[in-house]
């Protein structure tokens, strides 16, 4: 058998080098994007648009989230027109189709109660062209509760895009709920900070007017800037300013804080700090810190004989800040302090459960206080924040 001409081997390896330094540069192209396969690149698009939806839902659904977050929603299945429902009427539209409005929420209102898929085949419409002749209305349920329909509209129904629609109507309710318990949870808070506020006027005004006075004769410059002291905490205290603050302002309160309590305890209580002045201008909690430092001098050293020192850290941990307060008083039981913890709405607790709620609120449920002691054997209350986070 004749061996191929020189030539013709020649032009196919050359024709093979081309065709695999073309699959190279396309598959480089490819991860360059990000993208592997088209598979991936179907699957990022469909978690893209998922992830802008709920972005917008993630404040509820109403008239202003559903306008923002349908065109997503309406991407994610393919239909000509797509809807969004309250109980009562229609939230938004998206696509074409608009004058089936009436038609939509009529069929909303005959179907909602059900709690069940519906399918709506015939909708009127005097356009030869409009592609919206069919309705598949999927409720929307959070809490054993329809608060909407999810209405997908077409040319014909299908099981397809019925079963399509029913999951997607199941991905916005649990968006739904979530925006819900996210609400609740921030109601709950605010309400024990203004627990935490009211905790400060029936003992620590007391105490600290008390105290006032009895400088009022005998020492009377002293009585003057314990007031202002006074005055400068209180006003902090019960600020209507955001939900957080900055270390160095926090500090700042402490501080004043234990200025008022030293002229009720004199040279029974001493204070040593340590802070990196990296970790100042941070962000931290509204009242986080002031009330670790007011359960040590109440529980701590006040049922103490003798001298008692507090000691507050803020320690720089490069993307993290930790702060703890120490004291070397008389202690408590483990027991008793995650009954604490665990009861943070109750008038014994209020001060630590109600600072770990809320740490754990802001930053996630590994982010609470920790809390070190023994009875007899002082007590450490620690936390650590990052440095950057949103939402403080």
């Amino acid at each position: 058998m004749p061996s191929p001409a020189p030539v013709t081997i020649v032009l196919l390896v050359g024709a093979l080098l081309i065709l695999l330094l073309l699959w190279q540069v396309l598959r480089r192209n490819n991860l360059q994007k990000g993208f592997v396969s088209e598979r991936d690149r179907a699957t990022y698009d469909t978690l893209h648009k998922a992830a802008l939806a709920g972005r917008h839902l993630g404040a509820g659904l109403d008239e202003g989230s559903a306008q923002k977050a349908l065109p997503h929603l309406r991407a994610l299945l393919a239909t000509p027109a797509l809807a969004l429902t309250g109980r009562h009427g229609v939230l938004a539209w998206d696509g074409t189709g608009e004058h089936h409005v009436d038609e939509v929420h009529a069929a909303v209102a005959e179907h909602i109660d059900d709690g069940k898929l519906a399918v709506v085949t015939h909708l009127d419409c005097s356009d030869p062209d409009c592609p919206v002749r069919s309705a598949v209305l999927a409720p929307i349920q959070v809490r054993d509760s329809v608060v909407g329909m999810l209405v997908a509209s077409g040319s014909q129904p299908s099981a397809g895009l019925a079963r399509a629609a029913e999951e997607l109507a199941g991905w916005v309710a649990t968006q739904v709920e979530l925006a819900d318990l996210s609400a609740d949870r921030t109601r709950t808070m605010e309400a024990e900070l203004r627990a935490l506020r009211a905790q400060i006027s029936p003992h620590f005004i007391y105490n600290s007017l008390g105290a006032i006075a009895s400088f009022v004769r005998t020492d009377p410059d002293r009585a003057r800037e314990l007031l202002l002291e006074f005055a400068d905490f209180t006003r902090y205290a019960l600020r209507q300013g955001g939900a957080s603050a900055t270390l160095a302002e926090e500090l700042h309160n402490v501080e004043r804080y234990l200025v008022l309590e030293q002229a009720r305890f004199g040279e029974r209580l001493q204070l040593r700090m340590k802070v990196a002045p990296e970790v100042l201008p941070i962000r931290v909690p509204y009242l986080a810190i002031q009330p670790l430092v007011e359960n040590a001098v109440r529980h701590g050293l006040a049922p103490k004989a003798g001298v008692g020192t507090v000691v507050l850290v803020a320690r720089d941990l490069g993307a993290e800040a930790e702060i703890s307060v120490e004291d070397d008083g008389v202690g408590a039981e483990p027991a008793r302090i995650q009954e604490v913890l665990d009861s943070p709405g109750t008038s014994d607790s209020i001060g630590l459960g109600n600072v770990d709620a809320r740490l754990r609120q802001i930053y996630g449920d590994d982010r609470g206080l920790v809390v070190e002691t023994a009875p007899g054997s002082g007590m450490k209350v620690s936390f650590r924040v990052p440095k950057f986070a949103p939402g403080t």
